[in-house]
């Protein structure tokens, strides 16, 4: 008799254990986010103000020592991912999924947004070199590929415009079959 009702019941467990855990964590209610907001004005809620597209050069002096953001590192993250077809014989085997990251100063971040596409068609441009000069054969992952790859990307940063760019970041590095 316990045979028969242990499949049925570990389910059911499983499924009550799972919105209860979920309704744990499900994030608080409307009424208590006035309290999110005084614990913001405390001056601990620096780290969500920094998220957003240059949210830490309007915070900066207040929360990090003041004077300090043409100087402090900045992120230009380019808004959609680079799609690099990988071509062989004629053939479309593969396409790399590539989401690229920028780092500048901060004074720099607002003239590196104004040159989004010119930077956009140099580093697809790089991407594709490095594709059809067998960049993405193998183990593309390996840290000397990489290092390889960032390097290039680098290079067509800086010939591309006159903003001080410090260096490539790859966030995101996927193959799909095509």
């Amino acid at each position: 008799m316990i045979k028969k009702i242990i499949p049925i019941a570990l389910p059911l467990l499983a499924l009550v254990g799972g919105a209860f855990g979920g309704d744990m964590l499900r994030t608080p209610a409307s009424p208590s986010e006035p309290a999110a907001e005084t614990a913001g004005a405390d001056g601990h809620d620096a780290a969500p103000a920094d998220d957003g597209h240059g949210g830490g050069e309007d915070h900066g002096g207040d929360d990090h020592g003041g004077g300090g953001d043409p100087a402090e590192a900045a992120f230009f993250q380019f808004p959609t991912q680079f799609f690099v077809p990988l071509m062989r014989q004629g053939d479309l085997r593969d396409v790399m999924i590539l989401t690229v990251t920028l780092q500048t100063d901060g004074a720099s971040l607002d003239a590196l947004s104004k040159k989004e596409h010119t930077l956009r068609d140099a580093l697809l441009r790089q991407l594709m070199i490095h594709a059809n000069t067998g960049g993405f054969d193998g183990n593309f992952t390996a840290d000397r590929n990489l290092v390889t790859l960032r390097e290039g990307l680098l290079q067509a940063a800086k010939t591309a415009t006159d903003v001080p760019v410090t260096a490539v970041l790859i966030e995101d590095i996927a193959r799909q079959p095509g």
